[in-house]
């Protein structure tokens, strides 16, 4: 190698580690961008508990199982907006997220069968909607625990349970679980 040779070898290994350098800031900078921003907004989600009870209704007596589905909060909703404020997220707890998620999601199925069952077919007209249980504030969202559905039937005016919360972000309601406690 020449004398003359040698500092273009330097320039181009100085450029390779540059271009690293300037790789790994960037990476570090969207890694650090995308932990502050805030969590997407809750898809599909309704104007109103009135309005979201009517779609849940609706659903129900066309037994759109589906529908019923994307009226409730999806997992990537969960993961984002309620799991990291849970208890259960802790580290010492040493609860895999797969495992709350799908207990939440398979009791929820389970209680969603039932309640096709029950009133698949069943024509009815929201009076009211409410929430008999606690509200427990998570971050960005609310969960609005034993919802009441007031509905007028064939037999008159009752009150139902078929979801057992919704979830509020922002004026925007999703159901949280159609688990319904006995």
């Amino acid at each position: 190698m020449t004398r003359t040779q040698a500092p273009s070898t330097l320039t181009n290994v100085s450029r390779i580690t540059l271009a690293r350098s300037r790789a790994v800031l960037l990476a570090a900078g969207i890694a650090l961008i995308a932990g502050c921003a805030s969590p997407p907004p809750l898809a599909s989600a309704a104007d109103s508990p009135t309005a979201l009870a009517g779609q849940v209704l609706a659903a129900l007596a066309r037994n759109e199982r589906a529908t019923l589905e994307q009226l409730a909060l999806s997992e990537s909703e969960f993961r984002d907006h309620v799991w990291p404020h849970l208890p259960a997220s802790r580290p010492e707890r040493n609860l895999p997220f797969s495992y709350v998620w799908g207990d939440l999601q398979q009791k929820s199925a389970a209680s969603l069968a039932r309640t096709l069952a029950h009133h698949r077919d069943r024509r009815y007209e929201l009076v009211d909607v409410r929430f008999d249980g606690e509200r427990t504030p998570y971050a960005d969202v609310t969960v609005h625990r034993d919802a009441v559905f007031v509905v007028r039937g064939p037999g008159g005016q009752e009150e139902i349970r078929v979801c057992g919360s919704f979830l509020e972000q922002g004026g925007r309601w999703k159901v949280f679980s159609y688990v319904v406690e006995d």
